[in-house]
């Protein structure tokens, strides 16, 4: 495991870092959060983020997420600061740690992190025999495709496959092809020099140079530019790329995992995908069965997602009542494991009693919505009841901006799981979003609860 403190920790930098090290680590060190994301971004990447608590930890994680930097975070503090502690877990750390450093506690923490971040949590029989295919075939050197709905757990996929792998003790680098905007994602797959273009003002390492002897995730690589492709197809075939601006190729040495939740043999057969990239990727394909074909999984991950939410938003555990999970087994899941993740941090918040009762409950495609206020969507495809009469008067353009906005609001500002839910692509729902910040509207950011929009 690579870990990377941040900040002094109250002297107890050197006991940390040394007991961490006996545990199999590999530890860096950097004193704000600034250092912290320079090293980051350089290459030097981690597995796991031990943060002083007296730091701003949502700054710091806010940073991570802005820069697609997925890695879990523990803030550490010296003394018993119960509400520093609280605001870290809010802001979306895995776990406190008090110092001086107890060597089991760090132990146990670094490894119930580590289990947590990599897990697959599952109990049905389809997931099993996913997972059986996936441990045959993750320690051969195969670029391996998996495919599934949005919201089934492909990147986790992809993270266990890792483990499983000869390269387990290398880098697993993600990089979402569909987040980035293309006149970046070059730069960003393959590194740029000083000067290459406009903003280049030092070298930047790619993703490519970052997994050398490690493992690359290409997520979402039907969204990838034609154009694109072309090139990506060289680094896989010759094993080398080249930064953008340098005329020097560089050897790297990477296993290739890629995801997407389009038909694959659609998308080359309509001319948006190379077929002879697509036959490089697709050595084996690991179908992802949707969270409505596996029923088995849902409580054992509600009741996940339950212990998750209520320690993040500092309340007891509570389980499902018998309703609730009827609820719950029931429903459709079109946004599968992400939704339901969301539908029970949303029970969370609303429930009241010794159990999460079906009144907390709120799912995409009821009828009965919560009595906070909020005006009703009128989206049909977010879940919504329509009502026609409030359309009349309306312009198209109107109702499509309500429509995206409340749709992106419900999924708690995950623009993946909103194009998903909407029938568009990304690349649509980020001009969109631009189009509406230009004029003046409040995006949803990820993690946004749902609330009204002026």
């Amino acid at each position: 495991m690579r870990l990377l403190i941040i900040g002094t920790l109250g002297g107890q930098i050197g006991a940390a870092s040394q007991i961490a090290i006996q545990r199999g680590a590999t530890v860096q060190q950097a004193d704000n959060i600034d250092m912290a994301l320079q090293l980051l971004r350089s290459g030097q990447s981690a597995d796991l983020i031990m943060a002083d608590v007296n730091l701003q930890i949502d700054d710091l994680i806010r940073s991570l997420e802005r820069e697609r930097m997925t890695i879990p975070v523990i803030a550490c503090g010296v003394g018993n600061d119960t509400q520093a502690a609280v605001r870290a877990i809010r802001a979306g750390a895995k776990e406190y740690l008090p110092l001086p450093p107890d060597a089991e506690l760090i132990a146990a923490v670094l490894e119930a992190v580590a289990e947590e971040f990599h897990k697959i949590i599952h109990a049905d029989p389809r997931t099993a025999e996913v997972l059986r295919v996936a441990d045959q075939v993750a320690p051969s050197e195969a670029s391996i495709l998996i495919t599934g709905p949005s919201g089934t757990g492909k990147e986790l996929m992809a993270r266990y496959m890792h483990n499983k792998s000869k390269r387990k003790n290398g880098r697993f680098v993600a990089i979402n092809c569909a987040a980035i905007p293309e006149n970046l994602l070059e730069s960003e797959l393959f590194g740029h020099e000083k000067g290459s273009f406009t903003g280049a003002v030092a070298r930047r390492i790619g993703k490519f140079e970052e997994a050398n002897g490690g493992t690359l995730l290409l997520d979402e690589i039907s969204e990838m530019d034609p154009k694109l492709q072309a090139k990506l197809l060289r680094a896989i075939q010759e094993r080398e790329i080249d930064r953008v601006g340098s005329s020097k190729p560089v050897k790297v040495d990477v296993r290739i995992l890629a995801t997407s939740n389009r038909n694959m043999e659609d998308e080359v057969s309509r001319g948006n995908f190379r077929e002879d990239l697509y036959f490089r990727l697709n050595v084996m394909n690991l179908k992802l069965p949707a969270l409505k074909d596996r029923p088995k999984d849902i409580p054992i991950l509600a009741d996940h997602f339950a212990k998750k939410y209520a320690a993040a938003n500092g309340v007891a555990h509570r389980p499902l009542s018998t309703q609730a999970l009827d609820l719950l087994v029931k429903h459709g899941w079109a946004g599968n494991i992400r939704e339901l993740e969301n539908a029970m941090h949303r029970a969370i918040l609303l429930a009241t009693g010794e159990e999460i009762g079906a009144e907390a409950i709120l799912l995409e495609g009821a009828s009965a919505t919560a009595d906070t206020g909020a005006r009703p969507s009128n989206s049909g495809a977010a879940g919504e009841t329509t009502d026609a009469g409030n359309l009349v008067g309306r312009t198209v353009a109107d109702v499509e901006r309500d429509l995206i906005i409340d749709t992106l609001l419900h999924c708690l500002g995950n623009r993946t799981h909103a194009a998903n839910i909407l029938g568009i692509s990304i690349r649509t729902l980020r001009n969109k979003l631009k189009l509406y910040g230009e004029q003046g509207l409040n995006i949803p950011q990820h993690g946004d609860a749902e609330r009204p929009h002026p």
